[in-house]
């Protein structure tokens, strides 16, 4: 059985505490962390601020926005261009008879502003909206997740400042989705992803804080091995740590401040030049919580117990097994996409499932242990395929299929209807006759003749992945056979596996 536990955040720290040089926070970055922190604790997703996207001390306006996207975008669309035309006005020397809106551009700059750069602000307004609603919310989910998170750090010898992240990317939001696909607590994209864990339409790891922090660790560690510095390595994180490098070879130094006020690189956007302040920003509200959500309590962890199946197995069955509704289930188990629960689908063998530790009334390993052969699978069900054609459509695969549009778009991970030429779609899978595994079912007739069973080594087999296979340690495999626990194995030579005890 593994039991995934929490730990104390105070005691993670300790081992490995870094020095705050890791993390400079430079003179020049100053009013962009100042803004971040205003952002995420003053303004509410129901306000934001029209200000300079490069000198974000330049905020002009405080602005309360309708909850209607398509209103707010007006709104902010209409101010904006006020904005941008008082600053024109003034960059052509306007100075007397001001309109309020003129009144309030020139008192946001200097008094001894120049009037051209009036005329370049014009094309630098921006509006963003405030966070603070949403960094609260995330400081209070941060409770489940960050010991978990800072344990992974610890493991991976990474500093514990990365561990607020999470604010930054999704305010700890284990479902949150971007308009550009990136997914979960870490906002990985799907090509990203699939370096470090397993993407695709049986298992999207990013879904699970457990999977995709590790993940997270692990390309954070990359970036930092080659960039050579934490804030680049941080910039990499959302710009991407080759493109870091090109900026710091581009620019001539490795200084987070210098580099965003000259690096002019086309994809080096507003997100991009920010992306390390609102960091900082993040570490300096996080560390001082009760100071700007007074009364902020964070959630008490849950803690898990979890069990890997050697074999594919049904999620009914194994919920049923568990003695909890398949909903539940799914609940504690987010990497597992829906051709899963819809039963399309298996359990992977080897995957990780959990459930809170307590729920149920013995342990997962047990559980696992009492499904019947008919409950086992020794491969997962196959895709089926539909290339479309021109002319296809949803609703006509889906009708051609005997599914729905619905099914089609969740198994397919569709967020429109629209489709193309040459694209594939994978299709709910057909009913298929149970396949069991040849391995669990001579388990079984050995069993009932009480009597051990001879396997035969195949090609690449090791004493683990015997082990695993059949649900024994490695260490009986050795007792039972008289072997060295660094024995090699031949191929066709036979292996004793006990039945009872």
């Amino acid at each position: 059985m593994v039991m995934i536990r929490a730990f104390l955040i105070v005691s993670l720290l300790l081992p490995f505490c870094v020095s705050a040089t890791d993390f400079p926070r430079p003179v020049a970055l100053e009013p962009a962390v100042d803004f971040w922190v205003k952002v995420y604790t003053e303004a509410s997703t129901s306000q934001g601020y029209m200000h300079d996207d490069e000198n974000l001390s330049i905020i002009y306006q405080t602005l309360d926005v309708p909850a209607d996207r398509r209103v707010r975008e007006r709104r902010v669309r209409g101010v904006r261009d006020e904005v941008a035309a008082s600053l024109r006005a003034l960059g052509q020397g306007k100075r007397r008879d001001l309109t309020p809106m003129e009144t309030l551009v020139l008192a946001a700059w200097p008094a001894d502003t120049p009037s051209d750069e009036f005329t370049r602000a014009a094309h630098r307004v921006r509006f963003q909206l405030g966070q603070s609603d949403r960094f609260r919310s995330g400081l209070v989910r941060s409770g489940q997740w960050k010991p978990h998170i800072l344990g992974v750090l610890e493991r991976h010898e990474l500093p514990p400042e990365l561990a607020v992240l999470p604010h930054v990317e999704s305010s700890f939001n284990a479902t949150a989705w971007s308009k550009a696909a990136a997914a979960g607590m870490w906002q990985f994209m799907p090509s990203t992803a699939r370096r470090f864990m397993r993407v695709d339409h049986v298992v999207d790891a990013r879904m699970d804080p457990f999977f995709a922090t590790d993940g997270a660790a692990r390309l954070l560690k990359v970036n930092r091995e080659l960039t050579g510095t934490w804030p680049l390595a941080l910039t990499g994180y959302n710009h991407g740590a080759t493109g870091m490098v090109r900026a710091a070879r581009t620019v001539g130094t490795t200084d987070i401040d210098v580099i965003v006020k000259h690096y002019k690189g086309r994809a080096f956007g507003f997100a991009s030049r920010n992306f390390y302040a609102s960091f900082l920003a993040a570490l300096q509200v996080d560390s001082r919580a009760e100071d700007y959500f007074p009364g902020v309590v964070m959630v008490e962890p849950v803690l898990y117990d979890a069990t890997e199946p050697s074999d594919f197995i049904s999620a009914s069955h194994f919920a049923d097994a568990l003695g909890i509704s398949l909903e539940e289930l799914r609940q504690h188990n987010p990497a597992l996409m829906d051709a899963v629960w819809s039963g399309d689908k298996y359990i992977p063998a080897g995957f990780e499932v959990r459930v809170p530790e307590g729920q149920i009334d013995r342990s997962m390993d047990e559980a696992l242990a009492s499904l019947s052969i008919v409950s086992r699978y020794n491969q997962q069900k196959p895709d089926r395929i539909h290339r479309i054609v021109q002319g296809d459509s949803l609703s006509g695969i889906a009708q051609q299929h005997k599914t729905t549009v619905s099914r089609l778009m969740t198994l397919n991970g569709l967020r429109s209807h629209r489709i193309r030429a040459g694209q594939t779609l994978i299709l709910p899978g057909s009913v298929q006759s149970k396949s069991l595994s040849a391995d669990h079912i001579a388990m079984t007739r050995a069993h009932l003749q009480n009597a051990p069973l001879e396997y035969v080594i195949q090609q690449g087999d090791s004493l683990w992945s015997i082990a695993r296979r059949f649900n024994v340690s490695t260490q009986e495999l050795v007792v039972w056979n008289g072997l060295s626990s660094r024995a090699y194995l031949q191929p066709g030579q036979k292996l004793k596996i006990a039945t009872s005890g």
